[in-house]
């Protein structure tokens, strides 16, 4: 199967309310829908978070390395070759992004190629847990948010962003939990806040109020002092930032990890599924982190999700920010229920999309 024509379309989408990041704040967020058409017909498609302050691209800028870096990589090669799409793909250093959705956008074709979806092709499950986020707000309008979404979505996890100040996370680690019952399993990410001095005691604090599993509560290096919190610390260590490849996967795993967070748009669909193995013989946990997607990136996560041999003993997914968008750019959204996304039976994203709201939708 060979490459025939591509295309890159920026979409933007608002949001219903103003989010607080970590390291900024928006009102909508940018993609770019990337389309790559084989010269048999079949289309596979990729969504890439364009956000500068997490992967250091703009839509235009992420259009121009897939344009000038990229494409011309493919052209001479068979894109159902995993193999020769990967070596290919190793060619560019850096790039992360623009090389998963390549990487992506492949699997999309090989599916169709096969005739199944890919959570069937990887003996997946059809039925994917997933977590909602709880972004930082006022202690009682999260737990506003996180009763209402339970309420509608049936939720069993949530994740919390913390990073507020210890006061205020302990605040509303209360009221989320007074808001939600018992039966709900909470999480902490508060995306590096804290110092490593301080990050034992945070810990604990979480701890006693039930959380289950820490992200980042500090900057982790692979090294001895991560190895020594993990072994005080009360609850496992969710890696997330400076855990973006294989390399990186395996010296966190050298110390000591218990649970690793998987961005498709760090590692792409293949590398995330080598992470997952690498986590797996080590039986520490592994589940598909938070990058913000619409209906039609998470519908690749989730297929992703839905095969981690760790999926059994791990966090559910983190992918169903889509729920955030008041309208998509796809033809039918997805759906949670009872906490859960049902995958599609059918091979081919490209069909999710809905072309002409693309071309609508202001960039």
């Amino acid at each position: 199967m060979r490459l025939a024509e591509w295309s890159t379309h920026p979409i933007h989408l608002s949001y219903p309310r103003a989010i607080q990041w970590a390291s900024s704040g928006e009102d909508g967020a940018d993609y770019l829908l990337l389309r790559l058409v084989a010269d048999d017909g079949s289309i596979g498609v990729a969504e890439g978070v364009a956000k500068a302050a997490w992967h250091g691209v703009t839509p235009r800028s992420l259009a121009v390395v897939l344009e000038e870096l990229f494409i011309p990589l493919l052209r001479e090669i068979d894109l159902l070759d995993e193999t020769a799409v990967a070596r290919a793909l190793t060619r560019i250093p850096e790039q992360r992004l623009a090389r998963s959705m390549i990487d992506v956008a492949c699997w999309d074709l090989r599916s169709q190629a096969r005739g199944m979806p890919l959570w069937q092709l990887w003996n997946g499950d059809p039925d994917v847990p997933v977590s909602w986020t709880v972004t930082r707000q006022e202690p009682t309008t999260m737990a506003r948010e996180a009763e209402a979404m339970v309420d509608r979505h049936g939720f069993r996890t949530l994740k919390v962003k913390g990073g507020q100040g210890r006061d205020r996370d302990r605040r509303a680690l209360t009221e989320i939990r007074a808001a939600v019952g018992p039966d709900v399993v909470l999480y902490v990410d508060a995306n590096r806040a804290y110092t490593q001095d301080e990050a034992l005691a945070y810990l604990r604090e979480l701890a006693d109020q039930g959380v289950v599993v820490a992200e980042d509560p500090c900057q982790f290096q692979p090294d001895h002092a991560f190895h020594q919190l993990q072994e005080e610390s009360p609850l496992p260590l969710l890696v997330d930032n400076g855990c973006r490849s294989a390399r990186d996967a395996a010296l966190f795993l050298g110390q000591g990890a218990r649970a690793l967070s998987l961005k498709l748009s760090g590692t792409g669909v293949t590398e995330a599924m080598r992470m997952a193995e690498m986590a797996h013989v080590q039986h520490c946990s592994a589940h598909i982190g938070f990058i913000g997607e619409s209906s039609l990136g998470a519908l690749m996560a989730l297929q992703v999700q839905s095969a981690l041999p760790t999926r059994s003993y791990s966090l559910p997914a983190e992918a169903s920010f889509f729920l955030m968008f008041g309208e998509e750019y796809v033809a039918e959204r997805l759906r949670v229920e009872d906490g859960q996304v049902r995958l599609p039976t059918t091979p081919g994203h490209a069909r999710w999309v809905d072309w002409e709201r693309v071309r609508a939708t202001p960039a």
